[in-house]
């Protein structure tokens, strides 16, 4: 009896914490709608009041301050100056998805003093994903400032694919993500990239240039070894991963191979869940050689003679290098082999430099279609 009590009670344990972890996220769910849904709306009647009156330059600093005036003696904080300041640019920026707005009902939704009526049906609006904004408000502030429609685009769809919270979005965003990947795709991959977020589809779409590992603490000066790299990435795994992209699965450290009875080892084994491909992945301090394209390309032999299943596609080799000899690894390797030497920086790029790289790029392109 005592047994079937104890089985009983951690059934019910279980369906309760169950229960009160989805009604915890439907509630941040919905309070987060509600708090992206006001400040749009407020933004709208803000600058709509704008329209009407002379100077709009004058008389929309008055409007901001009046209003933030009025809403904090009314309401609390929450209502500074900036945050209704912010709220007119994130309808301006957002101004096309009015419509979208409309078209969800959301202003029809029941008064919000009916609270077991309004749970409900927000709760049903939400799972119906027709809403037009899926992150935070927070998130938007930061979005909201990102001039270039595409790249802010990219950086949306991102967050919400890869479910980023701020801190990593910023981080993203302050790493130029969004050039990078750029620089290293054709135009049509661009415009993916500002549509769809960066899916990996073939081997090409998991590289970047360069990669930044500036989360693992190292200076960027010549003292430090392999091993050191390998251990402050390894320390830092869920930035590392962040920064490799989407669907990388951790597999292995030092992969010891023997071959005519001499060790080899490989710093790091994952796999890709949505190109369905191990990706073995070495990291090099000093110049790259063909002994390191060669070494590379027996572990992928081995991966793909020995490990892929029939259903699974071609192993993925990359070198993470501080400086790629691309000529070098054309002449060293057969085309198509699989295998990529990648920069990678142990500080923060310079992003205006990239943006005007990547501007440079488009226009070359552009030029040659002409």
């Amino acid at each position: 009896m005592t047994n079937e009590i104890t089985v009983s009670m951690e059934s019910l344990f279980q369906k309760a914490g169950t229960l009160i972890e989805k009604s915890r996220n439907a509630i941040g769910s919905i309070a987060n709608m509600l708090t992206v849904y006001t400040s749009f709306q407020i933004g709208k009647y803000i600058v709509e009041e704008e329209q009407k009156g002379d100077d709009r330059a004058s008389y929309g600093s008055k409007v901001l301050d009046s209003l933030s005036q009025y809403l904090t003696q009314k309401y609390g904080k929450g209502f500074s100056r900036t945050n209704i300041a912010s709220m007119r640019k994130f309808y301006l920026v957002y101004k096309e998805r009015d419509s979208l707005i409309v078209q969800s009902g959301i202003a029809q939704l029941p008064d919000l003093q009916d609270s077991g009526i309004v749970q409900s049906e927000i709760a049903q609006f939400t799972i119906k994903n027709n809403w037009p904004f899926k992150l935070s408000w927070t998130h938007y502030q930061v979005l909201m400032r990102i001039e270039n429609e595409e790249e802010r685009a990219f950086y949306e769809e991102e967050a919400f694919r890869s479910a980023w919270n701020v801190k990593n979005l910023k981080r993203q965003y302050n790493s130029s993500l969004y050039e990078r990947l750029a620089l290293s795709r054709d135009k049509e991959d661009v415009m993916r990239l500002a549509n769809e977020g960066n899916v990996p589809y073939e081997p090409k779409d998991i590289l970047h240039t360069p990669y930044v590992l500036e989360f693992s603490g190292l200076e960027d000066k010549d003292v430090y070894h392999e091993s050191d790299l390998e251990n402050a990435v390894l320390s830092k795994m869920q930035d590392f991963m962040l920064e490799l992209g989407k669907g990388f699965l951790f597999e292995k450290r030092q992969r010891r191979f023997v071959f005519n009875e001499k060790n080899y080892y490989l710093d790091l084994v994952l796999y890709n869940r949505y190109l369905q491909c191990y990706v073995l992945i070495d990291f090099k301090i000093d110049e790259l050689t063909h002994q390191d394209l060669g070494q590379m390309q027996m572990y992928v032999n081995y991966y793909d003679r020995y490990e892929r299943t029939e259903k699974e596609r071609p192993t993925i080799g990359i070198l993470m290098c501080k400086e790629s000899d691309q000529e070098l690894v054309e002449l060293t390797l057969p085309e198509n082999s699989n295998i990529y030497a990648q920069e990678y920086k142990l500080y923060l790029p310079d992003k205006k430099l990239l943006q005007q790289k990547l501007r440079e790029w488009v226009d070359e392109v552009d030029n040659k279609g002409n």
